[in-house]
């Protein structure tokens, strides 16, 4: 069995966890709002935003065992470069204010989220920060398009609101192609543990910033509102 399918396998359950959030849920069967989305947007934007100085600081603790890594790291860093903008512009797209989100504070969930990534990289093991790539980017193929379909309808947005979900969850398909095939070349047995150990936890935190987001009121309690 490949590391790559027993990454999968391991980390199951704690990914079920995460779909099962109840606005994931909740925006799959349509339930949306506008709040919800936006807010979504700022928690996205105060993590992506850290998305490249993360993947620099991977590759600066790479061990020497690991600097073959440093390739895909710099191809990854050059994929990523302005995504965080992508999101204020669809802020923007949705009638709300990007500039009080760029210089926002994140939600604690979400600070959490990426404290665990930089502490992961700077005091355990650099390469557990392609847990959060499972996570991130693998969440996003299976859900970004089909959520940006579910919330753009209902709440009658423009495509210019949608740039991240649907870039994204398009230029992620890619990555995880990348991804399986990097993970493939982990062979010790320490870094395949952390790996695994920080993916689980990753998808326990971002669960949290699901959980963390409003969730959009019944129809008809926003009708008497």
């Amino acid at each position: 069995m490949s590391f790559h399918t027993q990454l999968l396998a391991q980390t199951a359950d704690a990914r079920q966890a995460l779909l099962g959030t109840p606005i994931i849920q909740g925006c799959l069967r349509g339930e949306v709002s506008l709040p919800s989305y936006i807010a979504f947007l700022t928690e996205a934007y105060h993590h992506v935003r850290h998305t490249v100085p993360l993947l620099r600081a991977c590759k600066a603790a790479l061990p020497e065992r690991n600097r073959w890594l440093e390739g895909p790291l710099d191809e990854y860093i050059e994929e990523e470069q302005g995504h965080d903008e992508w999101i204020l512009n669809d802020i923007k797209a949705c009638g709300g204010d990007a500039e009080a989100v760029r210089h926002g504070r994140p939600g604690a969930a979400t600070e959490l989220m990426v404290a665990y990534a930089y502490d992961t990289i700077a005091r355990v093991n650099p390469l557990g920060f392609f847990g959060m790539v499972l996570v991130l980017e693998g969440t996003s193929v299976s859900l970004a398009l089909m959520a940006a379909d579910q919330i753009q309808q209902p709440l009658g947005l423009p495509d210019a609101a949608f740039s991240y979900l649907r870039s994204h969850g398009t230029l992620d398909r890619e990555h995880i192609q990348h991804f399986e095939l990097l993970m493939a070349q982990i062979e010790d047995q320490r870094d395949q543990a952390d790996i695994i150990h920080a993916a689980r936890v990753f998808f326990r935190l971002y669960g949290d910033v699901f959980r963390s987001l409003p969730l959009p009121k019944p129809q008809a309690a926003e009708a008497l509102a």
